[in-house]
């Protein structure tokens, strides 16, 4: 009797074990409270039903998918890797390096306005341009808050408009001469071009049977931006 109680006991860990186990985080989501502030759920960006604010930077929306694309990578500053000791595939993870309201004051920011070789991204990655910079900057002085909104329309699927920042956002970081990610450049519009011709832009995103799942480091893009990349495509996938 004692034999057969050790051995269901085993049975029993063991299987907490494999459940633990089995559980992960969604990286690059949004935990909101909800409206009678009981509960915290994760949001991908875009499906909140939040109108956006012209004057506000939404992490879930610009923050998360830039270090996603720029940082938060294997050898980098993802979860498995954590460079230094520094996560930025979280919220939590990257309110380690940033001092809400001070900009100046925080890592996150004074890393990535370096210049040369101590930089971040470091070279031969491709820099932050400095509107993703200025965008960093701006949440920060906001109040570095974890918030989303919806921010997409498909009725403009402009390629400078639409497609390009998508692109340049989330992509770009992983995607250029200087790191070609499966061997895929996205840092020019001839070199998307090629990929939304051949079907692998749209396959990725849309996160279809056979192609890999892009972006890679985090939750699946909105609905409306994959229909603008989709949109962009079938009007002729035009540098307009």
């Amino acid at each position: 009797m004692k034999s057969r109680t050790l051995f269901f006991a085993a049975i029993l860990i063991v299987g907490w074990a494999v459940f633990e186990a089995c559980k992960h985080e969604i990286p690059g989501g949004s935990n909101v409270i909800d409206t009678t502030g009981q509960s915290t759920v994760i949001i991908p960006p875009g499906i909140s039903g939040r109108t956006c604010s012209t004057d506000t930077v939404y992490f879930a929306n610009a923050i998360q998918p830039l270090l996603n694309a720029s940082c938060a990578m294997t050898g980098c500053h993802d979860a498995v890797t954590h460079a230094e000791g520094i996560n930025l595939s979280t919220y939590a993870g990257i309110m380690r390096i940033v001092s809400a309201g001070n900009a100046s004051g925080s890592k996150l920011y004074t890393e990535v306005i370096k210049t040369g070789s101590s930089r971040m991204p470091p070279p031969p990655r491709i820099a932050m341009t400095s509107a993703q910079i200025s965008t960093i900057q701006k949440w920060i002085n906001q109040g570095a808050k974890n918030n989303v909104c919806d921010a997409c329309d498909t009725s403009n699927f402009k390629y400078s408009t639409a497609i390009q920042p998508i692109i340049q956002n989330k992509c770009v970081g992983c995607h250029n001469t200087a790191s070609l990610g499966g061997g895929i450049d996205l840092s020019s519009y001839a070199a998307v071009k090629v990929v939304a011709l051949n079907g692998k832009l749209y396959g990725s995103v849309n996160w279809a049977t056979g192609f890999i799942a892009m972006p890679k480091a985090g939750v699946k893009s909105p609905d409306c931006e994959i229909k603008q990349i989709k949109k962009w495509i079938d009007a002729g996938s035009l540098n307009n």
